[in-house]
Parts: structure tokens; sequence; C-alpha cells
């Protein structure tokens, strides 16, 4: 009697083990490294360190291939495995040879002030959503003045293909772009894009420096001017004004209330594992501002005496949430629970196109190293790392949800949460 023929797998064949988003990514990321260091030649694999410190075999190869394991293995907890896990980044990883025996100095497909800037990123050097924007157009404007375009290629697609690559060094190797350095990227490929096939090199030079110039007075120098100038009319004499870590729109616009003779004291909230709140008091008083630091721990203690709450803003969301550093949010929450009004000073090249409900689906891990460091010398988790059931978690951002925010203070004015969507429809015609 004759029967269907059987489909199925052999039952001799075993099948693969399912893995992971980050399994599949630490895969990936050896696969790419096989690649790499067999000069790009097919036929590459080994073995390679995946997620948890587990040996993945790479197949096409028996070449062994070494591979940097993530470290604290943050995306072991189970929430947030879809995130990149942090890394240590060494000037190796960020395209810098420096050992001996290796070939030294830079690649030379990129230009030296991109693999110092990234190793600024990755080690945190460069930190802010203005402070990184800032670096990256000074670079790029290093790149555009010893830029020498290929013989019979177009100008502004070698150009392009130029910068692409710097940007995407960055991205991959060094840390996650931020919503303010993609807004700007995108503005000088739209000028490389837009350069005539006419031009000179040398104009071509002239007018992408004067326009990255242009863009960094306008949409941060000039812009955060404007934000303190509308912010200023919030602030009075007498006001407790309560802050978070550190924000260079709120710093800007607390030194022009001082300037413009305004009496106030500023309450600095701060928390770890970065305490950036240290060096912002310092500088509100170095300018003559009374000044209060407490840790985010006591924030319940002094908020009945607060008079208005000034926060800073990593992004802006199309909804009107607010994307800012580990913390805000509770700031946020406590004013609101207290009856007292919260405001974000955001520029609006910080604005994302995006949604996002909540702080899980997009974020960035830090370095779970900084968690246990307390500053204190020796502390109780020195050795977590050997506890198989303990895991650290460094979260770096999260998520304001838009009724927590009586308002955002832009260039364009004080606007309630509501009306972004209006305002990118305005911006984007």
């Amino acid at each position: 009697m004759s029967g269907k023929p059987n489909k199925g797998p052999p039952k001799d064949v075993e099948k693969k083990p399912k893995l992971s988003k980050a399994e599949r990514r630490a895969l990936q990321e050896a696969q790419r490294a096989t690649k790499a260091a067999g000069g790009g030649k097919g036929g590459g694999g080994g073995t390679a360190v995946g997620p948890g410190g587990k040996n993945t075999t790479v197949p096409g190869t028996g070449d062994a291939v070494a591979t940097t394991s993530p470290v604290g293995l943050s995306n072991d907890v189970q929430e947030f495995s879809h995130l990149p896990p942090y890394r240590e980044k060494s000037p190796a990883d960020c395209g810098l040879t420096l050992s001996a025996g290796a070939p030294s100095g830079p690649s030379p497909a990129l230009h030296p002030s991109v693999l110092a800037l990234g190793l600024q990123y990755a080690d945190g050097s460069v930190r802010g959503a203005n402070a990184r924007c800032k670096a990256m157009m000074g670079v790029f404007k290093d790149v555009i003045r010893d830029f020498e375009p290929s013989p019979g290629k177009i100008l502004s697609q070698d150009l392009d293909h130029t910068i692409k690559s710097a940007f995407q060094h960055w991205t991959t190797k060094c840390r996650t772009h931020s919503v303010s350095m993609g807004s700007a990227f995108s503005f000088l490929k739209s000028l490389v894009a837009g350069l005539s096939r006419d031009i000179t090199e040398k104009e071509a030079k002239e007018e992408l420096t004067e326009q990255i110039d242009f863009y960094l007075h306008e949409r941060l120098d000039f812009a955060g001017k404007v934000i303190a100038s509308h912010a200023g009319k919030k602030i009075r004499n007498g006001d407790v004004i309560l802050t978070y870590g550190r924000s260079s729109a709120v710093e800007t616009l607390l030194r022009r209330a001082r300037d413009d003779g305004k009496n106030f004291r500023v309450v600095v909230v701060d928390g770890r594992p970065l305490l950036e709140g240290k060096v912002f008091i310092r500088a509100l008083a170095g300018h003559g501002i009374p000044c209060t630091y407490i840790l985010l721990s006591g924030l319940s203690y002094v908020m009945r005496e607060v008079s208005i709450v000034f926060l800073g803003a990593a992004a802006l969301m199309s909804n009107g949430s607010v994307l800012g550093r580990a913390g805000t949010a509770t700031v946020a929450l406590a004013a609101r629970a207290s009856n007292v009004p919260v405001l974000f000073g955001c520029e609006t090249y910080k604005i994302s196109n995006r949604i996002q409900l909540e702080s899980i689906t997009g974020n960035e891990l830090g370095n779970p190293d900084d968690v246990k460091d307390t500053g204190a010398g020796t502390s109780a988790l020195d050795d977590w790392k050997d506890a198989p059931n303990l895991k650290l978690l460094n979260l770096l951002y999260d998520l304001t949800p838009s009724e927590f925010v009586s308002g955002i203070v832009t260039e364009m004015g004080i606007l309630p949460p509501s009306s972004v969507a209006v305002l990118i429809r305005e911006m984007n015609p």
C-alpha cells in the first residue's frame, strides 16, 4: 500500500535552535567581522562570542574570530533584549589600531577627525544632543575641506558617499546617533545632493561650509537665545526654579534671566550614574545664581516650594511626548502631582516624526558597570558578573508623556504638546 511521501525533515537531522533577537544580532556581527578579517572574500566563518558569553559557530570556515563580548549582558533583561547590548569600545573598535605589531593609524577611507570624534562618542567625552550635533557638523567641515574628489566621478555623489561613510562609522561602531544628529545629517545630505554639476570644487566647499555655519547658528545658537527670551517671561522675582541633570537650553535661559536682573533660586536635582548636575550647579553658582543641590530621591521634599520646572529634551516626538535623560519623567510626574507647571526647552531641529508611547521600544543601554560604581571605593556589586541571577540595567533615556508637559519652549514660541504635529506640518510643507 503506497502512502503520501513524507515531506518533513529526516528524523536524524537535528533542528537548529531558535535564536533570540540579541543572539541573531551577535551572529550577524560575527559574520561581518569574519568577512572583514578575510579581506571581504567569501567563505568566512568561525567561532564567535555570542550573547551571554556563549560560543557561536559561524558556518563556512574553521578560522576563529575574536570579537568583543557584550559587557554587563544588559540585553539579558527580557524587556530590553531588542536593544543593542552595550559594548565597551576600544580604539580598535572605533577604527584605530594602536597596539604594537599591528598596522597603526587611521583607516585610509575615513578622515582622522571622524575617528577621533568616534572615540569621544564612545567614551562619553562628548555627551548631550546639542554637543554631539555641533561636534559632528564641525568634523564634517574638516571632511569637506580636505575632500579630494575621485577622477571621473560626479562631485556631489562622491562627497555624499564620503559623509555617509563617516556617519555610518559613528552609528555602527561608536554610539547610536541622536535625533539631533539625524536632523543635521539629513540637512547636510540635501545640501550635497543639491550641488550643481557645473560648480567647481572650491565653490562647493565654500558653499557647504557656509551653510553648515548658518545651520549651527540659526538652529542651535540663535534658537537657544530665543528660547531663553521666551522662557524668561515665565520667571518672576522670588521664584524657585527646579531643573534636572544638565541641559544647555536650560542653562542658557537661566543665565539670561539672571543677566536681566531677575532674582530667583534654582534647585538642581541630580541622579546617578552620570551626576551631570554637579557640573551644572557649579556653572550656575559661578554666574551668581543661588542654588540648591539634591538627589532624585529627595525630590518630593522640595517640590512643595517649587514655582516652576524647566527641563531639557533630547528629542520631541510628534505626539507631544518628550525623550530626555533617564529620570526626567519622574521629575515631571512629581511636578504634575504637586500642580507645578513643567516647561521643556527644546530646539525645533530635535523634533522627530516618530510617535513613541513608552521608554521600552526606543531607548539606549549604557555601561552597566556605571550603576555599581558609587565613587566610594568598593561596592557590594563589584562581583555582580559572577552572580548568575543578577543583572544590571543602565537605561540612558526615558519618555515623558504629553499629559505631564505644560508647555514646550521652542524658538517658535511656547507651544502645548498637542501643537507639535501642526508645527511639523508647517516646517515640512
